[in-house]
């Protein structure tokens, strides 16, 4: 199918860059989208494959700003090949790798091995971020404009924020003049230390070391206040508490270039889990105390935190949804909750995850999918729009989902090499039927309902 004409017949049309929601038909040609709208048997093709879209939704592909595909250097946990058909499993068409590689993305050789090697193995399109500084060890700046030159995305010393102020600094100087944002992990070390959990009652229930907000607060109230003074572009990673939220609105509001993601667990999920206790998650399997699964950087937070992300995310304050897809081998998470690594493996299951929110009337599905397409393309910069619209003439780069159907998290289904999620054996409801990058379908899921080539009587 990959040089076919396809026609999705009366799916649900989601473009949040041109505000239509209708139910319609999308003619994919060429690599491009040909048309959309209401389209008469005269206007299709001969040859054409139709795709039943009744019941589905269809929107531009989902852009993830920030997932981990661990190569080179940690190819025993994933790889971009692996990583690509996860993230076109969950429907993402392009993935933003970042640098915590080995060698680091700090320099024009590694990001051309990333380019090369995503040529010949990755599915869907592979954008890396490179390093804030050399070997991200936070001494001296890595030679960005080189770096922009060979076609990072954005910069990021990824799980190492560059802790030293003045260097933070000259980068966001240097992001104002190539046009790049500057990614921080939002984490004061001096503050989080040796935590590996959200401080509170359940921490201190556990016996495990906590990790404070204000750990993750200062931080972004650091690097605003250089953003500021440096008119830089910052982007806020992950944010995790509800304390977080007024500074990225209130820099917003002082018209400061700042821009800021949440991921599926911290909208969904809270450090009750760690506790075992799950809720009301759907059908989810009894939790058990203590499983690794869950710890990630930043840690899961209490419900009121979670309340205040949703509610950021629903009015804007929050651009966009970022996956922080960390993918583990099991050795790495069989451990006790000290030693175990960060990362929850969730490419595969963010579009469930977030459906939970338009299900329960939290999010609007329009809402929910501009914060996974057009605004993440925001942050990358006007040469990526074309990837979050569904214009004529843009890249067919589509997402087909049944946000009805229901399904039960299976790890060892996964494409990914992670199988470190704490949704395994959970119910949720909403999955992708079918993906295309440039028009080819690089992942067709039992959903998926085709009638034979069209041809005219």
């Amino acid at each position: 199918m990959e040089t076919e004409t396809i026609l999705i017949r009366r799916a649900r049309i989601i473009d949040p860059s041109r505000q239509l929601d209708r139910v319609g038909d999308l003619l994919l040609g060429g690599g491009e989208i040909l048309a959309t709208g209401r389209l008469g048997r005269d206007r299709v093709p001969d040859g054409c494959r139709i795709i039943k879209g009744d019941g589905l939704v269809a929107s531009p592909g989902f852009i993830d700003l920030h997932c981990h595909l661990r190569e080179p250097g940690f190819e025993y946990k994933e790889t971009i090949a692996a990583g690509s058909r996860a993230g076109a499993k969950g429907g993402f068409t392009t993935l933003c790798c970042m640098p915590n590689t080995d060698p680091p993305i700090d320099n024009a050789a590694v990001v051309e091995f990333i380019h090369e090697r995503a040529r010949h193995d990755s599915l869907v399109r592979i954008l890396p971020i490179g390093c804030v500084t050399k070997g991200r060890k936070g001494h001296e700046l890595a030679e960005m404009e080189e770096l922009a030159s060979a076609g990072v995305a954005a910069f990021s010393d990824d799980g190492d924020p560059v802790y030293d102020a003045n260097l933070m600094r000259l980068a966001l100087i240097y992001s104002s003049d190539l046009g790049l944002a500057i990614t921080n992990h939002s984490q004061d070390p001096s503050l989080s230390c040796n935590g590996v959990m959200a401080e509170g009652s359940v921490a201190t229930h556990l016996g495990l070391d906590g990790i404070p907000a204000a750990a993750e607060e200062a931080m972004i109230a650091r690097d605003i206040a250089l953003a500021e003074a440096t008119g830089g572009r910052l982007h806020v990673a992950h944010l995790s508490t509800a304390g977080s939220v007024p500074l990225v609105r209130e820099a917003k509001e002082r018209g400061l270039s700042v821009t800021a993601e949440v991921c599926p667990h911290h909208l969904t999920i809270t450090d009750q889990w760690v506790l075992g206790d799950k809720g009301e998650a759907a059908g989810a399997a009894g939790g058990r105390a203590y499983d690794t699964s869950t710890k990630v950087y930043p840690p899961l937070r209490s419900q009121r935190d979670v309340d205040a992300l949703v509610e950021a995310l629903a009015d804007g304050t929050i651009d966009c949804i970022a996956t922080d897809h960390a993918p583990h081998e099991l050795s790495s998470k069989q451990v006790t909750y000290q030693d175990a690594a960060f990362g929850i493996s969730v490419l595969e299951t963010a579009l469930g995850s977030l459906l939970q929110l338009v299900h329960r009337r939290k999010l609007s599905m329009g809402a929910m999918i501009d914060r996974l397409t057009t605004g993440p393309a925001r942050v990358l910069g006007e040469s990526y729009s074309d990837l979050a619209s569904m214009q004529s003439g843009t890249p067919a780069d589509i997402v087909l989902f049944d946000p009805e159907e229901e399904w039960t998290v299976d790890t060892s289904e996964f494409e990914s090499k992670g199988r470190n999620t704490p949704l395994e054996g959970t119910v949720l409801k909403g999955r992708v039927v079918a993906t295309f990058v440039s028009g080819r379908l690089v992942y067709q899921g039992p959903g998926l309902k085709i009638e034979e080539p069209h041809a005219r009587p």
